[in-house]
């Protein structure tokens, strides 16, 4: 089948440029509070992920081209809220990642269970499960630091407090050893990062909320200050908005690398890599950028996070999350080979109640989704197809009604009114093109015909809570099946349609070019 014409070839890529320059964002999709390390030659990063199960690691050794190489974990606090659909914005907020003697560790909390941390010594590896150090609601944002000397702590903040507080911490990172003091105040401080370089230590802070605000920089002599301040990051005349929190790295080479995010509407929040160096003391960070050489770092080939999947293997690929802690008895990749089968369950109308969604993060600003559907199984009253995941989601697929199939569509949560006539045919492809994260369009085919195009709209992508929009399957209510096979997602980044294409940047407002 061909794609429908109204994609457009003008939309800006993204990424790896192809002649040792990048383009921010080098990942435009929702890595939200990004936090990155290197080990050796390789980079490591994570993000908040939330309510989804479950957080994804990155890796990258170019910080440019990443790919998603495992989840830290499938599922969290089985037995909690988290096994429905009631905690849309909790879970996990703000990890950092960090390696010492061998072992890799990731801390994070949650609004309302506490402080948790995960350790491997591969990341690729299995991680532990969750351990809870602290059982206390209301932090955010910690991030371990281990001193020469040994001894080890914690920083992290307050929920909109604007505090960073520090923590002595046990050696091997499970337990806290004290209620901890604040070192420093400031406009909505939090996302605490510790360095030490210079004979300084540094925290990297975001301040002034996700939107508005900018990054600074702290250093004192002592850990738990008094500490200098200075901004060290800010949007200026740019459409970068924050621009802050997230990490410092360097090269082995000596260069120095800050990446962050930047809220982007139905996007969420994107991943950017800004050039810094050290200058008398401090970290100068360049931009932001939107075109620039790329890192000192070997040369490696243009990728992105996958995807498509054909659901032909014994497991679903990294980029998928569900909605909450997974039924295992609500879907299946063996009951049908080379088929993702999702199973029916009652929802009391309102999309986000709806049980098992399977998602991934939207990626870059223009994109074709497309899937096979198999309606075969459905039963009276059940509805199956993809969905765009948010506050106010909007759904595309099959209903089976009086024994006949109807292509139906649903806007802001709302169940699928019919928009075409009954038909006989039991294997569907659906398509959702969008453009330019504004504009959707909506289109079924049934074998090698062409795509008929169903509706389309603007206003049909949004954010979901502290998350951007989702890209996802579903079925809700009765009691049958749907099997999905060859889910496939070109965009406009390094991996998809535009890979070869060259564009203008968006606005082209204060631009610094290699």
């Amino acid at each position: 089948m061909e794609a429908l014409s109204f994609i457009n070839p003008a939309v800006g890529a993204w990424g790896d440029m192809g002649d040792g320059t990048y383009r921010n964002p080098v990942l435009f999709a929702d890595y939200s509070d990004p936090d990155c390390i290197r080990v050796g030659g390789d980079y490591y990063l994570v993000c908040s992920e939330f309510h989804f199960m479950g957080m994804p690691v990155l890796h990258s050794r170019d910080l440019v081209n990443w790919v998603t190489i495992n989840r830290i974990y499938e599922r969290f606090l089985p037995g909690s809220g988290y096994d429905d659909m009631g905690m849309y914005g909790k879970g996990s907020w703000a990890p950092s990642i960090r390696y010492r003697n061998g072992k890799f560790y990731v801390f994070f909390c949650t609004p309302t269970e506490g402080l948790f941390m995960c350790r491997a010594s591969d990341p690729r590896g299995a991680w532990s499960e969750p351990l809870c150090v602290s059982p206390t609601p209301g932090w955010e944002d910690p991030c371990p630091f281990w001193d020469s000397d040994g001894k080890a702590y914690l920083g992290r903040s307050r929920v909109g407090a604007g505090s960073i507080i520090l923590h002595q911490m046990s050696p091997d990172g499970t337990r806290l050893l004290d209620d901890g003091k604040e070192i420093y105040s400031g406009p909505v401080a939090e996302g605490t990062k510790f360095y030490f370089a210079n004979g300084y230590y540094y925290l990297m802070i975001p301040e002034g909320g996700v939107s508005s605000g900018w990054q600074t920089a702290l250093r004192s002599r002592s850990i738990y200050g008094p500490y200098e301040r200075k901004v060290v990051l800010r949007q200026g005349k740019t459409w970068v908005n924050g621009p802050h929190q997230g990490a410092l790295v360097d090269t082995p080479g000596g260069e120095l690398w800050f990446i962050h995010f930047s809220s982007t509407g139905a996007a969420g929040r994107v991943a950017h890599l800004q050039p810094a160096r050290w200058v008398e003391g401090w970290p100068e960070i360049t931009g932001p950028v939107m075109r620039y050489k790329k890192p000192d770092l070997p040369s490696q080939p243009i990728s992105c996070p996958a995807t498509s999947d054909s659901f032909d293997s014994g497991s679903l690929g990294f980029q998928w999350q569900w909605n909450h802690n997974p039924d295992a008895a609500g879907w299946s990749l063996t009951e049908r080979r080379g088929w993702l089968r999702l199973k029916g369950a009652p929802v009391e109308g309102n999309a986000l109640r709806i049980p098992n969604i399977l998602t991934q993060k939207l990626m870059g600003a223009c994109g074709l989704i497309r899937v096979r559907l198999d309606a075969s199984g459905l039963s009276e009253g059940q509805s199956a197809g993809l969905i765009l995941f948010g506050r106010r989601s909007f759904s595309f697929g099959v209903l089976k009604t009086r024994g006949s199939l109807l292509i139906i569509a649903g806007r802001d949560n709302k169940p699928g009114e019919p928009i075409s006539e009954a038909f006989s045919e039991r294997e569907i492809t659906l398509q959702l093109s969008i453009q330019y994260l504004t504009e959707v369009h909506a289109a079924y085919g049934f074998g090698d015909g062409a795509f008929i195009e169903a509706c389309s709209g603007e206003e049909l992508l949004s954010a979901g809570v502290w998350k951007g929009c989702r890209v996802g399957l579903y079925t809700r209510d009765g009691c049958g099946c749907a099997d999905f096979a060859d889910f496939e997602y070109l965009h406009d980044g390094p991996c998809g349609f535009m890979n070869k294409i060259g564009a203008t940047d968006m606005n082209g407002a204060n631009v610094y070019e290699a």
